[in-house]
């Protein structure tokens, strides 16, 4: 975090419509790591501790706008595009004097946090941040005199076949002080190829007036890459997955393959964690020690207890599970469900909104909706919970040490008491005391001399 006497103004560009994309969404509002690129560069703005954060909007303002509407955020719109000047320019009635201004784009979502700790410190009037790319078409060369000095910067469709040359390039993001800014923003002039306000002629501006222009060349390129297209989104996407999982990889966690891992959220993994291949973690998930996750599981907003195994193909949202579970393969569970310690929820079995008590296992083909279910319950391949009855959801208490035999349905609301048992087959309507056996069949008929019907 910035610590300095003068207060810190964030301005981010943010009214490109983004043709390329080729879409009616606007461009920073899609999405990078599960979060719109904007809200990468709000969040890295906040970590600077600003005085105030200052976006200007443009095409699909009120989406944007809505987007943010928790944040502390001051909205500029640039009603015509006509230029980064001149986006720059709305933001001028906005800045508080006596501040250093940084300015950020909006689609560029990886922006580094500790470059724009550097370049608001250095003791210059204007400091820019570039990066020397091998191909730098499209973007705008840094012109330097022969002691290394920068003496502007220019556009490439204003370029000379010398400038062309240069590799060194301007990524749009600057920092200055507030009081220049506003005095040279109105010096700006479209008398270019693009007849656009170029907020680059600033350094060309403060150069004639003998002020002090500062360089700051960035080692990391990714952290400046702006998206212009789905092709830069996918491309930037993998870059930022590879490097979640190489910091992942280098605290001790065990990923099969960092090219198939996919973090849209926030995961925290402690020691000895495995992660298989294809792989989806949203929001907010904690992998305790020794977790081991196996291949092509999602997960979202979940808390999962250490030695618990999640096999293949499971799909867990809005979840808490104990220690030493053992859930899936192809397991779902829903939001509102927790697990204590030492369950195992087998293949194709579905949980939504229930608290399953420790050593229980509901392992085959089953769904359990709105239920409290105790300890050492065995639940068979096939059980319903009725939760639902049209109108109204309802709930089924199963007690400690029941068994459910196969393909039962418990309608709710029932209560089966401890130690209870269900026959296989049973449509259980009223509760069962403890201990007792519960069966609801239909009598056996066979029907001799029955012959089956031929094609």
């Amino acid at each position: 975090m910035v610590n300095l006497e003068k207060k810190i103004n964030v301005v981010i560009l943010a009214a490109g419509k983004g043709t390329r994309m080729v879409s009616t969404k606007p461009k920073v509002l899609h999405q990078l790591a599960g979060k719109p690129l904007l809200k990468h560069v709000i969040d890295c703005a906040k970590l600077l501790n600003p005085a105030k954060i200052i976006v200007i909007h443009g095409y699909g303002g009120e989406e944007v706008q809505e987007n943010f509407k928790d944040e502390k955020i001051v909205w500029v719109e640039q009603k015509e595009q006509l230029g980064t000047g001149h986006a720059v320019l709305q933001a001028k009635p906005y800045l508080d004097n006596g501040a250093k201004c940084l300015i950020l784009l909006g689609d560029v979502p990886l922006i580094n946090l500790k470059e724009c700790n550097e370049l608001i410190k250095q003791h210059c009037d204007l400091s820019i941040l570039t990066v020397i790319r091998n191909d730098p078409s499209g973007y705008g060369r840094i012109i330097r005199d022969i002691s290394g000095n920068v003496l502007e910067i220019v556009e490439q469709k204003d370029a000379s076949p010398e400038h062309i040359k240069i590799k060194e390039v301007n990524t749009g993001i600057m920092a200055l002080e507030v009081d220049k800014l506003s005095y040279w923003i109105d010096k700006i002039t479209n008398h270019n190829a693009q007849n656009e306000y170029y907020l680059t002629d600033l350094v060309k501006l403060a150069v004639n007036e003998g002020c002090k222009v500062g360089i700051l060349i960035t080692e990391e390129e990714y952290s400046v890459e702006g998206i212009n297209s789905q092709n830069d989104l996918a491309k930037l996407e993998r870059i930022y997955q590879e490097m979640f999982a190489n910091k992942l990889m280098q605290s001790g966690v065990k990923i099969y393959d960092p090219s198939r891992i996919d973090v849209r959220g926030n995961l925290v993994a402690s020691s000895d964690v495995e992660i298989d291949v294809g792989c989806i973690f949203i929001g907010n998930v904690t992998l305790e020690n020794n977790v081991k996750i196996g291949p092509y599981c999602v997960i979202k907003d979940a808390t999962i207890g250490n030695a618990t195994i999640i096999e293949a193909y499971t799909h867990i949202d809005g979840v808490k599970i104990g220690n030493h579970c053992k859930v899936g393969p192809f397991a779902r569970l829903r939001p509102g469900t927790q697990l204590n310690e030492s369950c195992h929820i087998g293949n194709f079995v579905e949980v939504k909104n229930s608290q399953v008590d420790s050593s229980t296992n509901i392992n085959h083909l089953s769904y359990i909706g709105d239920s409290t279910i105790g300890k050492n319950v065995n639940i068979g391949a096939g059980t319903i919970t009725c939760n639902y009855d049209g109108a109204k959801k309802h709930r089924t208490i199963i007690e400690d040490n029941v068994f459910v035999g196969s393909d039962s349905q418990l309608v709710a609301p029932v209560k089966i008491k401890a130690g209870a048992t269900i026959g296989a087959g049973s449509t259980i309507t009223k509760d069962v005391e403890p201990d007792e056996l519960a069966i609801s069949r239909s009598k056996q008929i066979t029907i001799t001399g029955w012959k089956r019907p031929k094609k």
